[in-house]
C-alpha cells in the first residue's frame, strides 16, 4: 500500500531559485536607471554588459542581445524564469528589461558588500 501525496512537486526550474530583486515594472524605484533607459537604452544595455564582464559592444553586435543578457543575468544569478519568459517580456517591454537588470546588478553589489 503506498502512502498518500501529502505536497505537490514543484517544477524543476523554481526549486532553489529566487524571484527578481525588483518587478519589471519598477522602474520608479531608480529613477536614475529610468531615465537612462528610456532616454537611451543602449547606453544602460552598454554599461550592464560590461558589469556582466561581457564587452560593451554586445547590445550593438549581438542579435537578440537584450535576452541574452537577461537569461545570463537569470543565470548568474539563479533567478525562476525561462528563455520563453525572456524573449516575451524583452519584445513586449525593453526598455523595462533593461532597467530591471540594472537594478539587479545593483542589489547584488549592496548584497554582496
Amino acid at each position: 500500500m503506498s502512502s498518500p501525496v501529502t505536497s505537490q512537486p514543484q517544477p524543476f526550474a523554481a526549486q532553489g531559485q529566487r524571484l527578481w530583486s525588483s518587478g519589471t515594472f519598477g522602474c520608479f524605484s531608480d529613477m536614475g536607471s529610468c531615465l537612462i533607459g528610456t532616454l537611451c537604452p543602449v547606453i544602460l544595455a552598454m554599461r550592464i554588459a560590461g558589469d556582466m564582464g561581457e564587452s560593451s559592444c554586445v547590445p550593438c553586435c549581438v542579435p537578440a542581445s537584450t535576452i541574452v543578457m537577461r537569461t545570463k543575468t537569470r543565470m548568474m544569478f539563479n533567478i525562476q524564469g525561462s528563455i520563453m519568459d525572456d524573449c516575451l517580456i524583452t519584445h513586449f517591454c525593453c526598455p523595462c528589461v533593461i532597467c530591471q537588470m540594472a537594478r539587479e546588478l545593483e542589489y547584488v553589489k549592496k548584497i554582496q558588500q
